[in-house]
């Protein structure tokens, strides 16, 4: 790990500021009523908000499996076990991209489950 003058690790604090932009992305999608695109900034918003404590860890995160791997770590560190339910939401987003077979209520509420993932994982990437 490389620290700034903080001792912040710069990668970590990236991986947050776009886990929060992809958020507020997916909100404004979501509110012109782009589904599809909604999805995918939310799920995109979970995955650097578990790579940035992925990163803070020094765990391997350059790829799904390795997401999973981390969001399994997360678990068993924290036992919080609605860490693994709003990530496995979170990839149904992802698969939605593709599918496009979610309701504007499932989008919403997944993309609601996102917003709370971010509150579980912001503290422990700190």
């Amino acid at each position: 790990m490389v620290a700034d003058v903080n001792g912040r690790d710069p990668k970590v604090e990236e991986h947050l500021r776009i886990s929060r932009q992809f958020l507020r992305q997916a909100q404004e999608e979501f509110a012109q009523g782009d589904r599809l695109q909604a999805s995918e900034k939310a799920w995109g918003a979970a995955a650097h908000a578990v790579k940035a404590v992925a990163q803070q860890r020094g765990w391997q995160h350059d790829g799904h499996r390795y997401l999973f791997q981390a969001i399994d770590n997360i678990y068993r560190e924290t036992g919080d076990s609605e860490i693994l339910v709003l990530f496995r939401s979170a990839n149904s987003l992802h698969m939605n991209l593709y599918e496009n077979w979610q309701t504007d209520n499932s989008v919403q509420d997944g993309i609601e489950r996102v917003e709370a993932l971010l509150g579980k994982l912001e503290p422990l990437a700190a």
